[in-house]
């Protein structure tokens, strides 16, 4: 099967490929040294990584690797982050999920409603059998999101990145096939 990017819908969010009109929101995001403050990249400092970044989503659904959906509000239209699912293995039956929102984003939702379109599309369309997500253990927030659409943590990883030239552990969360639901709302 071929991983082609899909434009998905929620209540709240429209989830579609990315396009070189988002480059200006996509790099005030990026930009945000609080937004990237748990990411192991800093915050980006040249306005052309915003058109490499979309020409790398874009190269990525074309080789069938992975998949990153910009993320709008559908009140509205504004762009309010990224989501992927990325490190797709058909063999395996496997890929990971990660996720970036824009601060005025955080603590309604979204995240969560975006993750859960995702997993639905990775699940019932794509035949998966597993997602891992990873997050700096000092990230409770992604923690939560993750453990709200149903993953398991299932360990830490000591030490294996630097964030801001501070060493940082990483919680390793899975989720696999027998434990989805699709019943979940996916919000709150």
């Amino acid at each position: 099967m071929d991983l082609h990017t899909p434009t998905l819908h929620t209540d709240r969010l429209r989830l579609r490929p990315f396009d070189d009109a988002d480059a200006d929101a996509l790099y005030a995001m990026q930009s945000s040294a609080h937004v990237l403050r748990y990411w192991d990249a800093p915050p980006w400092t040249e306005r052309d990584r915003a058109a490499k970044f979309i020409a790398k989503c874009q190269q990525m659904a074309e080789d069938g690797t992975g998949a990153r959906l910009a993320v709008d509000r559908v009140e509205g239209g504004a762009f309010i982050g990224w989501i992927s699912l990325t490190r797709w293995n058909p063999d395996y039956r496997s890929a990971a999920l990660g996720y970036c929102f824009i601060e005025d984003a955080w603590g309604h939702g979204y995240a969560t409603e975006a993750a859960h379109a995702v997993l639905q599309w990775a699940y019932e369309t794509l035949d998966l059998n597993r997602v891992q997500a990873e997050t700096d253990t000092r990230n409770v927030g992604s923690a939560r999101v993750l453990e709200k659409v149903g993953f398991v943590h299932e360990g830490t990883l000591r030490q294996d990145c630097v964030v801001n030239g501070d060493v940082s552990d990483s919680w390793v969360y899975g989720l696999i096939r027998s434990d989805w639901s699709s019943e979940t709302t996916g919000t709150g």
